[in-house]
């Protein structure tokens, strides 16, 4: 992400159905401001199938490309009208400028002026052939495994989140056909939070697959900053309604657990990485990376009065002026601990202060040890938050959380506060979903979510202390539509 853009989003994810979700995406850019990173970091998702479904199977099927989705009697058609699934998934995946095309968008951004000097400055040559960058802006399969109707130049296709359709594509539309069949013959299957999470956060976040890391490095060249939220990337890249027979084949869809799970899988994806020293390390220095891009990236003044650029953090017990990592999920996994699975929540903020704490004055063995605590604390959570029933009032509850004294004064950085403001406004929308606030009660507050986004449209201008008041005025205005 640019320094001089904010990665929240601006418009609301409003709407009584899924079809009305992803369309007021699709045309009201909600993401505008996450338009660049969804050129520049969209995920090719190359995760092996095996990990995502555990059928091992499918670990060496054969990508069969886009083209072969691409029939007027499958995913090609012009307009949506197909009695199953819509049919139009491709010119949906295709959209020139909406964030819903953006993955068919990755492979073209590396030929860009921009995608090109961020590969020069990295020595990697021209950059639609860099595996380095191959492996998030294209369905970078082994060359072993592409099939004939394969082309690198999709960008992030079909495949790249299904999974190599070899062994399901002639099936899985057949009616003796079931989802449960189709993940048997290696469909990935999304409708599992845990898997979706862990799909996209190979690039939406980084893996250790080839060309899965964005490094410190990359974003010094020029690569924006990554940032993740399941809830909200999925809606953007919807291709699909949420209908009647989609439930039938999948069950419902609950907007608070993808969010909530999405948190937890990101703060053990991003702890884990961390603890391997191939990735936390780069030479005697961190993997910057992982680190908080604004703890640094402030502005240097000498004057004869000093004035700190920095809010401390209650809940980092850092040495005064160590850059913190970056906590913005971990920030927001502790509030749907308090919220949802409180049994879990102090063992939790236990382990992230000690990460903290070991971070700051401990070794290097001493913080990856902490970080592979936290990190399987984050699992348990995760676990737990994928399996249990959700309530109507939950998403109430993890919105106050968000907001109360305990998390709210935990916003003293730009990145965690962006997280907030997303959460907020992807709890609204799951309460609007779920029947719980009208599409109407909704609008009428929207000048209260938007001053929130406001306190985080410009990174150089950002505020603490103008955001807690936003975010709290923000949630109080929802807390009034119970």
């Amino acid at each position: 992400m640019t320094q001089g853009r904010s990665p929240a989003i601006a418009g609301w994810l409003g709407g009584s159905s899924e079809g009305a979700r992803r369309d007021f995406a699709k045309d009201k850019g909600i993401a505008r401001v996450f338009a660049l990173a969804l050129l520049l970091a969209c995920a090719a998702l190359f995760f092996p199938v095996a990990s995502a479904n555990g059928n091992s199977m499918a670990s060496e099927a054969r990508y069969e490309g886009v083209a072969t989705c691409a029939g007027s009697t499958c995913h090609g058609r012009a307009e949506g009208n197909g009695a199953v699934v819509r049919q139009d998934e491709i010119s949906t995946w295709q959209s020139p400028s909406s964030q819903s095309g953006a993955h068919s968008r990755a492979y073209a951004v590396l030929a860009g002026r921009r995608g090109q000097q961020i590969a020069d400055s990295l020595g990697l040559g021209p950059a639609t052939q860099a595996a380095d960058c191959l492996g998030c802006h294209a369905t970078f399969a082994p060359k072993s495994q592409r099939g004939p109707r394969f082309s690198l130049s999709d960008g992030v296709g079909c495949e790249s989140c299904h999974g190599p359709a070899e062994n399901w594509l002639a099936s899985h539309y057949a009616r003796p056909a079931t989802h449960a069949s189709n993940v048997a013959d290696g469909l990935i299957p999304l409708d599992n939070p845990q898997v979706r999470a862990n799909n996209c956060l190979d690039c939406h976040y980084g893996s250790k697959n080839r060309g899965q890391f964005v490094t410190h490095a990359m974003m010094a060249a020029g690569h924006p900053r990554v940032s993740f939220e399941l809830d909200l990337f999925g809606a953007l890249q919807q291709h699909h309604d949420e209908d009647d027979d989609y439930r039938s084949r999948k069950g419902r869809m609950n907007s608070v657990r993808f969010w909530a799970v999405g948190q937890a899988e990101a703060v053990r994806r991003s702890t884990s990485l961390f603890t391997d020293t191939e990735y936390g390390m780069e030479g005697a220095f961190p993997q910057f990376y992982f680190y908080d891009c604004h703890s640094c990236h402030r502005q240097i003044q000498d004057s004869d009065q000093r004035r700190l650029s920095f809010e401390a953090n209650p809940a980092r017990p850092i040495p005064f002026g160590n850059p913190p990592f970056n906590d913005e999920n971990i920030i927001m996994l502790s509030a749907v601990a308090k919220a949802l699975v409180p049994a879990q929540a102090d063992n939790f903020l236990a382990a992230s202060r000690d990460f903290h704490k070991a971070m700051g004055t401990g070794s290097g063995d001493e913080a990856r040890a902490a970080a592979a605590s936290l990190s399987s604390r984050a699992g348990a959570l995760s676990n737990a938050l994928s399996q249990r029933a959700y309530a109507g009032a939950d998403a109430f509850k993890v919105i106050d959380m968000i907001s109360g004294r305990a998390t709210n004064a935990r916003f003293t950085d730009y990145s965690g506060s962006v997280q907030a403001v997303m959460a907020i406004d992807t709890l609204l929308n799951a309460l609007v979903r779920e029947g719980r606030i009208t599409v109407a009660a909704a609008a009428s507050i929207r000048s209260n979510i938007n001053k929130a986004y406001q306190a985080v449209e410009e990174p150089n201008a950002y505020k603490p202390s103008d955001f807690r008041v936003a975010l709290a005025s923000a949630s109080s205005a929802i807390g009034r539509l119970r």
